[in-house]
Formats: structure tokens, C-alpha cells, sequence
């Protein structure tokens, strides 16, 4: 009985994640996936030159972060969810012109500061993003749970890797985060951030069958080496992370994306490389 019933909620919680992506226009489908870039690979310039950066590489997605700098007109401004609504305009028009979507915001901090956190879910809600990305404080999660209910945004818990010198550190343990969240809301999940699991020696794809139905977000990275905290990104297909694996479990599970390439490495000259990261999802076919 508790089999079935645990069968049930996986298929329920899978259900309510494909509903969701649905909210994602088809045009922002990369192949098989909504995917694009976390703006983090191109945190040497602005927001603006990110989106054009991302559309250039062949992305359709793109997730912000707090802190990038906002334009090369006005350098001292930063991008978060402090911006006014004349600098919002500006982004989102910007947006529709290089035919992106904005559907995730992080790593955010969400903690104890009901404002702050009230002003992280209302920036998104203004942008249309529907996943904040963060490494919350744990003892915060039944306000959180109370905006994803109010906002109808997810949350999703990203992972770096393992500290071996903080063991207080825990998100990067998938079995860990679905603790946080199993029982809660199922707008309450995980950001796969693949290649730091690959950097504290967990494989991907293990991980991401324990979080069945609660991953809401990815950051898509292939790495030199297994098991090396300081292991560097490499194109799609080439690494250690075994992005083919990884891309048919997400297919098997019935998980559309968003697939955000997080490319951390050359970090001026990365457009070739990420271009060549989103062609890999876009020629990749599940097996016959």
C-alpha cells in the first residue's frame, strides 16, 4: 500500500512539473528541452550583453542572478530584485527583441527577512520568471512554502558541491533536499546543478532519479574530471558528467527543462564552447 501510494504522489508531482513548463512558450524548446543559460556564464558583462550572448549561442531560456553588473551605460547599476521598474522595462523589452524567456532568478538567498523575500517573489512575478533558484535557510521553509503559495512561483533548492571542512553544509545530498521538501507543497523542489554533484562524487543521474518530480530548474555542466572540486567545464559531450545519460533520464521522467548552461570557464572567449553545449541538446534524439 505504501508503494502504490508512493507511486501515486511521484506521478502526481511529475504531472503538476510538466503542467508548469507548459507555462514556457514551445519557441523557447531547444530540441527536446526549454533550454538556454544561467547568466552567470557571462558574469563579465551585463545583463543586456548576457541575453544577447545567450541568443547568440543559440539559447531560448535564460536565469538570471542577483548582481550582474545592468548596462555599460551605467556601470555602478547592478541587476537584482532591487531594480526599479524603468530598469525592468528596459530588460524585458530587451528580452522580446532577442526572442528569449526569462523562467528562473538565482542563486537567491531566501531567509528569515519576510521583505526581502516578499521583494524576491514580487520582481519575479513582474518578469514572468516562475522558479527562484536558492540555497535557503532551512528554518525559513514554512514562510517560503507560504509565497510559492501566494505567487504561484516555485522554489528551487540548488546545490554546490560538498565542504569537506563544513559538514553543516547539506544541499549538495539530493536525499537531503528532497527532506526539505517532500512533504510540502510540490511547487517545492530542486535545482540539479549536475556538474557540482559530479564535483562531490555523486552521479547525476542517481541524483536525479531520487528527486523525481521536484527538480524545477537545471544548471547543465561537464566537467573535466569526477570527484574534483576544481574540475572545469568543458562542451557538452565531452566531460565526465555524461550529459547523453543525464539528457535521457530527464527525457524518461518526462522533465522539459528548463536546461540552463552554467559555463564557468574561459570565461571572455565561452561563446563557441556554450554555442556548442546548446547544439548538443539540440541534435539530441532519445534512443528508438
Amino acid at each position: 500500500m505504501k508503494k502504490i501510494l508512493l507511486s501515486l504522489l511521484l506521478a502526481a508531482a511529475t504531472t503538476f512539473a510538466a503542467t508548469f513548463a507548459a507555462t514556457i512558450p514551445d519557441a523557447a524548446k531547444v530540441g527536446q528541452f526549454y533550454a538556454g543559460c544561467q547568466a552567470y556564464s557571462f558574469r563579465m558583462y551585463s545583463v543586456f550583453e548576457a541575453i544577447d550572448k545567450t541568443a547568440q549561442c543559440g539559447g531560448k531560456t535564460i536565469e538570471f542572478y542577483p548582481g550582474q553588473k545592468f548596462s555599460t551605460e551605467k556601470p555602478d547599476a547592478k541587476w537584482d530584485h532591487n531594480a526599479t521598474p524603468e530598469m525592468i522595462n528596459a530588460v524585458m523589452k530587451h528580452l522580446e527583441a532577442k526572442g528569449l524567456t526569462a523562467v528562473g532568478y538565482g542563486v537567491v538567498k531566501l531567509g528569515q527577512d519576510d521583505a526581502s523575500n516578499r521583494k524576491i517573489f514580487e520582481f519575479c512575478k513582474t518578469l514572468g520568471i516562475g522558479v527562484v533558484v536558492t540555497e535557503p535557510d532551512v528554518t525559513a521553509l514554512d514562510k517560503i512554502e507560504a509565497l510559492v503559495k501566494e505567487f504561484d512561483i516555485k522554489m528551487a533548492i540548488h546545490n554546490h558541491p560538498k565542504r569537506p571542512l563544513d559538514r553543516a553544509y547539506m544541499f549538495w545530498d539530493p536525499n537531503y533536499v528532497l527532506g526539505l521538501v517532500k512533504d510540502r507543497d510540490p511547487r517545492m523542489g530542486a535545482c540539479a546543478d549536475v556538474g557540482h554533484w559530479v564535483r562531490s562524487s555523486l552521479n547525476p543521474v542517481d541524483c536525479i532519479k531520487i528527486l523525481k518530480g521536484r527538480i524545477f530548474d537545471s544548471h547543465m555542466k561537464d566537467l573535466t574530471e569526477f570527484g574534483n572540486p576544481k574540475a572545469h567545464d568543458l562542451p557538452f559531450g565531452t566531460g565526465k558528467s555524461d550529459i547523453p545519460a543525464i539528457l535521457a533520464e530527464y527525457h524518461a521522467q518526462g522533465y522539459p527543462g528548463p536546461l540552463h548552461c552554467e559555463y564557468e570557464h574561459n570565461w571572455e572567449t565561452s561563446v563557441p564552447e556554450i554555442t556548442q553545449c546548446l547544439e548538443f541538446v539540440k541534435n539530441w534524439k532519445p534512443a528508438q
